[in-house]
């Protein structure tokens, strides 16, 4: 009898060890780049892809992505235990040891990677774990505590999942991909630096070179609202070049004029609740331009 009253203890604490190392991978951020990765793979071929190619390419993807940001936690312990927004990470808590967040991330790669090779191909699993390296490694270790444009070079990696997703159809990377790459590269500075801007205080706590720390808040939001521009003229690409429609069109020019207007805003009236308020709409924005892609894709051809 005692040892039935006891049961639900052990396995209560199971639970909470799954959930520690399922925070790991980031889920949010894992899943913006899946969605990315797999708008790639539906882009890549007319009509609906093979799906024999497209579940084992996302799952390899997530795999590793997921990987990528286990790996993160554990090299960023110390300064995630020291920001407000991070200190509640397992690696940051002490709840998970370097050695069980190392071997998950070990494993998670390897079990990705071993996918991407022998059920979609080898250019997809080289072009994956280059950008578990890029993120994991480059940017993490090697940038972000060394530079206030750490976002902006690292930003590359994250840029990629379009293009593993067009690499895993078609076993090559087109035009069209190298431009939805550019896309979320352009992206990525505003929509972080929003984000820097209400934590820069966590931030400088943490001793890290983001760009409010280095150069302060007035210049981050120039530069927030420099790199929105960029971004609508970039977004403009696969309408010009003949890879999507009108519908695409109308979409990237309001959402693009969305996001110009936030940053506009925050530029000339900066409020932390602004800068929140801008960061969720970068996401936003994002989300809904390649589902404006992918509508147009599939939609088109049917009118």
């Amino acid at each position: 009898m005692p040892e039935t009253l006891s049961s639900p203890a052990p396995a209560a604490a199971q639970a909470s060890v799954v959930r520690q190392f399922y925070a790991l991978t980031k889920p949010r951020v894992v899943q913006l780049i899946v969605f990315c990765a797999v708008i790639g793979m539906l882009l890549a071929v007319p009509g609906l892809p093979d799906w024999r190619v497209v579940l084992p390419a996302t799952a390899g993807i997530w795999l590793v992505a997921a990987a990528a940001a286990a790996f993160n936690c554990l090299v960023e312990q110390r300064i995630d235990a020291k920001m407000a927004r991070t200190a509640w990470r397992p690696t940051a808590k002490g709840e998970l040891t370097n050695t069980q967040t190392l071997v998950f991330s070990a494993v998670l790669c390897a079990i990705g990677s071993a996918l991407l090779y022998w059920l979609v191909n080898p250019l997809t699993m080289w072009l994956t774990f280059a950008t578990f390296v890029g993120y994991a490694v480059i940017y993490t270790v090697v940038l972000k505590p060394m530079t206030p444009q750490n976002i902006v070079i690292g930003g590359a990696s994250g840029a990629m999942p379009p293009v593993l997703g067009w690499a895993a159809m078609r076993g090559e990377v087109g035009p069209e991909a190298l431009m939805l790459c550019l896309i979320i590269f352009l992206w990525t500075p505003p929509h972080f630096w929003a984000l820097a801007l209400y934590r820069v205080e966590d931030y400088r706590r943490a001793g890290l070179p983001m760009l409010p720390v280095t150069h302060g808040n007035e210049f981050t939001r120039l530069q927030v609202l420099l790199y929105t521009f960029v971004l609508f003229a970039a977004t403009l690409l696969p309408f010009i070049f003949g890879m999507s429609g009108v519908i695409y069109l109308v979409s990237a020019v309001l959402l693009g004029a969305g996001f110009i207007g936030y940053a506009w805003r925050l530029w000339r009236h900066y409020s932390d609740a602004l800068a929140r308020s801008t960061f969720r709409f970068s996401i936003l924005h994002l989300s809904l331009l390649f589902a404006a892609l992918l509508l147009d894709h599939y939609l088109v051809p049917l009118l």
